[in-house]
């Protein structure tokens, strides 16, 4: 009798997964809520599907021998141990792309529902209060729409309105000119956005440099008339700031489906009369969630097959030896750093792998840094086939290099970039140990020794005495704790480098406030995402 591999299924998706599954597999069902019944089930699946509620963590995957993909029904990937799974060489997949359309229209029926005051005028009316007056609304139509985040859900937004005869501008500091252009859309400065705008949506990933990217002096240069939307993530509006420009009139409204804190049950933004806001509904509409099923279906089909995955999030299907699979949570961490560094999107892109490593095919690490290069840069989700993509549409071409000769460690794997004005940017890092530890071992030129962990930050300065208490000065008034440092220079009195592992996110302020005592000519955070 042939073997149907076993797919579990530990949460309710569309009946439509089932049939882009097709009859070749064995379906089975169990509560993933359930700890107990979906350690038992697990055991026996070759893949599980699950949405938000199951935890496939370290425990889980080490009871599942047979597991070679874990698919969540959803664009996100909470609840999911990716590292785990990579280290267990179990393939993570997800609808990366299920909800794009959906997010859109959300947005412009935020945008519409502020501009005309319908979450107001609906209340009063079932309140039975006919106030025509009081409701009176601006229309879309002529005005200039700011698109803050010109990923694949920004320029959906802005051709949808466009349609409405809207102009529409957008800043994105990675989207050159011309790919703007092609789309019809006006790329300018963060500066001439604020003030031209009527309307401004937000569609940027939630990073380190985007959190409170619209605070207290962005909002003092728009116009009191204008309409803010936030569809994307929380935190990148300062919800504080927005709350006081909303209340005094420095904004005329907002239409909100995130929160810096979800529930945002408790957002002083909800007892504002001129606010608009959904429970993070982005991607709720029955057609997302049919995408989402059948999206993933087709990756589990293939994954099974042993074929490339097009939605893989941590390895790209078909056959990685096992020597290489450590370096690839490495390289997307290395290329997450690059970008940081870089601060703009490079025109020529370097992956170089040295020692043993080469004696394998390497070419995953090319798309692992490329995908940890544009993972903080789009607010779409990369993966192993669109990073390719994503890079040639910016204009950056990529090579990977390999060289067997490694003089100083056992494996060497190298980010290195050219920027737009001829300057290099250098990353490199290593695995050491029976673990295979991950280690930052250098960077642009100086010599680290440092564990990767999430939270990173680099300064650098001129060397001088003094400066290491500085920075830990500052950030022990911060609130701050150090967990590892290096400091590296090249030449006595020339260049210096902190290097910085945190057991929490540095706030902007408390980075301008480093920047300043120590003369720093070049501050980068870094966010390393569980799971990345």
């Amino acid at each position: 009798m042939t073997y149907r591999p076993v797919v579990l299924i530990a949460e309710e998706l569309s009946p439509a997964t089932l049939d882009a599954l097709g009859p070749e597999f064995d379906v089975r069902f169990c509560r993933g809520a359930d700890r107990a019944e979906l350690l038992r089930e697990v055991r026996s699946a070759d893949a599980l599907l699950v949405r938000s509620a199951t935890q496939v963590d370290r425990g889980l995957l080490e009871s599942a021998p047979r597991l070679k993909v874990v698919a969540r029904a959803g664009t996100g990937l909470g609840g999911i141990d990716v590292r785990a799974a990579t280290q267990h060489g179990v393939m993570v997949v997800n609808a990366p792309t299920s909800n794009l359309v959906s997010a859109a229209e959300l947005t412009v029926g935020l945008m519409l529902a502020a501009a005309r005051n319908i979450s107001r005028a609906h209340a009063a009316l079932r309140a039975g209060e006919w106030q025509r007056s009081l409701f009176t609304g601006t229309e879309l139509f002529g005005k200039t729409a700011g698109i803050v985040g010109l990923g694949r859900v920004g320029v959906l937004v802005a051709q949808r309105l466009e349609a409405f005869g809207m102009k529409v501008v957008a800043y994105d500091p990675y989207v050159q000119a011309g790919r703007a252009a092609q789309v019809g859309v006006r790329l300018v400065d963060l500066e001439t956005l604020l003030e031209e705008s009527d309307f401004i949506s937000v569609h940027l990933p939630r990073t380190p440099e985007t959190v409170d990217l619209i605070g207290v002096d962005e909002l003092a240069r728009v116009k009191p008339s204008l309409v803010l939307v936030n569809a994307s993530r929380g935190g990148i509006v300062d919800e504080v700031a927005l709350h006081d420009a909303l209340k005094t009139g420095r904004v005329a409204a907002a239409g909100l489906d995130v929160f810096a804190t979800e529930p945002g049950t408790d957002s002083p933004l909800l007892e504002l009369d001129n606010v608009v806001a959904t429970p993070h509904l982005g991607a709720s509409t029955d057609e997302a969630q049919e995408n989402a099923g059948i999206a993933v279906a087709r990756s589990v089909r293939l994954a099974l097959a042993g074929e490339l995955v097009p939605d893989a999030v941590n390895v790209q299907g078909g056959l990685i030896a096992e020597e290489v699979r450590p370096g690839i949570a490495l390289t997307e961490k290395l290329g997450r750093i690059f970008t940081a560094l870089a601060g703009e999107v490079a025109q020529q892109v370097d992956v170089e792998v040295r020692g043993e490593l080469t004696e394998h095919d390497v070419r995953v690490l090319e798309l692992a840094a490329l995908k940890g290069a544009f993972s903080e840069i789009v607010e779409e989700q990369v993966s192993y086939v669109n990073a390719p993509l994503l890079a040639a549409e910016r204009g950056t071409s990529v090579r990977l290099l390999t060289e067997p000769e490694s003089p100083d460690h056992r494996n060497l794997i190298t980010v290195r970039g050219t920027l737009a004005d001829g300057a290099q940017v250098e990353v490199s890092g290593t695995l050491v140990g029976p673990g295979q530890r991950e280690r930052l071992v250098a960077v642009n030129g100086f010599a680290l020794d440092l564990e990767p962990t999430r939270h990173l930050a680099f300064f650098v300065y001129q060397d001088r005495p003094g400066m290491v208490g500085t920075v830990g000065g500052i950030l022990g008034a911060a609130g701050v704790n150090i967990a590892g440092m290096q400091v590296a220079r090249q030449d006595r009195g020339g260049s210096a480098l902190v290097a910085l592992s945190v057991d929490s996110a540095i706030g902007v302020h408390t980075l301008e406030e480093i920047e300043r005592a120590i003369d720093a000519t070049a501050v980068r955070a870094v966010d390393l995402l569980p799971g990345q």
